[in-house]
């Protein structure tokens, strides 16, 4: 009787762990997708951009110049199970009739643009329209049904123009509104969060009565998250409606970080980090996510690709992005590329 007792108490925390986001799916057979490591594969990439019409030129890093191919030919291997290979003929009927939308930044935009891809070159000869409406961008596969839409908005809360400026209000969140009736969302917040100068598009910070000129920013992006839980606790339908948080996409900026103090930013790398553990730790906005994920109501699945994505400091564009050699980018990522991985993650946790 106790080792029966034993048992259901395992399966009952499995389970938690997978409502709670910190796996998805395979918990019950001790797979963690999320950890592994990245080995060469000379069946990748899963697509080339030439395939791509529609690509976004600063993702495009080969038709930029990028030189080296290495970057392309990785695959992610999870340590105890294996990733299924991404299928976008099945994906679509799957979705047959439904909508899928990414709401977040430009690192948002990354995986829309991916998973775009991935499925226009799985199934090229259907018909697709893609429409774009102020900061909404709609990627239909007609033959299908199937909406894949992207939404940008940077801080999830709102920010409105007022008498006083621009004010960042962290318990606002009227732009919810578009959001409901959707059949899977996708969520993405942080990189904007750290913005100062010119680059910030807040002028002050409200909450409640209260009005800030700055606060810690952590601290912001946790109250922020809080008030996005709240609303996706009061207002999803989890019979209708799956909701997933895309976890913090790492930059590389510190070289210091993986040990290459000489190294130029991200400029030059060729190769994933060996092994399955990031020398630089944690990311703190990461652990903020994850504590607010944890304290929701509803479930709420983590796409933990944070670790994962810290190992490939090979995959941004450096120089070979929108802005060439004027502009070093180490935060978003070449195409095809690493959010393709994010998007199998994705397709796994699906089916």
């Amino acid at each position: 009787m106790k080792s029966i007792i034993i048992f259901v108490s395992l399966i009952h925390v499995l389970l938690m762990i997978h409502v709670h986001g910190k796996t998805i799916g395979f918990a019950k057979s001790g797979c963690d997708l999320f950890q592994g490591k990245w080995v060469y594969d000379e069946s990748y990439p899963l697509y080339q951009t030439s395939q791509c019409p529609f690509i976004e030129k600063e993702f495009d890093c080969q038709n930029n110049g990028r030189p080296d191919k290495f970057y392309l030919k990785y695959r992610w291997q999870p340590t105890k199970c294996d990733l299924p290979r991404f299928n976008g003929e099945d994906f679509l009927r799957r979705y047959r009739g439904k909508s899928i939308l990414f709401v977040g930044d430009s690192l948002s935009l990354n995986q829309w643009q991916s998973l775009t891809c991935m499925l226009h070159i799985a199934v090229p000869q259907a018909h697709y329209t893609l429409v774009r409406i102020g900061d909404l961008s709609i990627f239909t596969f007609t033959t299908y049904g199937v909406k894949v839409m992207f939404s940008r908005n940077a801080f999830l809360v709102d920010i409105f123009s007022e008498n006083i400026g621009r004010v960042l209000k962290l318990d606002s969140i009227q732009s919810a509104r578009n959001w409901k009736g959707i059949d899977v969302l996708i969520f993405d917040s942080w990189h904007w969060w750290l913005h100062t100068g010119r680059k910030q598009p807040w002028d002050l910070i409200q909450e409640g009565n209260n009005t800030f000129r700055d606060m810690d920013r952590l601290v912001a992006y946790e109250k922020g998250l809080k008030t996005w839980a709240k609303w996706i606790d009061d207002n999803v339908d989890i019979t209708k409606t799956k909701v997933f948080f895309q976890g913090i996409s790492p930059d590389h900026l510190n070289s210091r970080q993986w040990g290459d103090p000489k190294a130029n930013f991200c400029e030059g790398q060729e190769k994933p980090l060996s092994g399955s553990m990031y020398p630089g730790g944690p990311v703190p906005a990461q652990l903020a996510l994850e504590r607010v994920i944890r304290a929701m109501k509803k479930p709420v699945y983590l796409l933990d690709i944070t670790t994962l994505s810290q190992l490939r400091k090979d995959g941004h564009p450096s120089v070979y992005g929108h802005g060439g050699h004027r502009d070093m980018d180490c935060s978003h990522w070449c195409l095809a590329g690493v959010p393709d991985t994010w998007n199998q993650l994705l397709y796994a946790s699906l089916i």
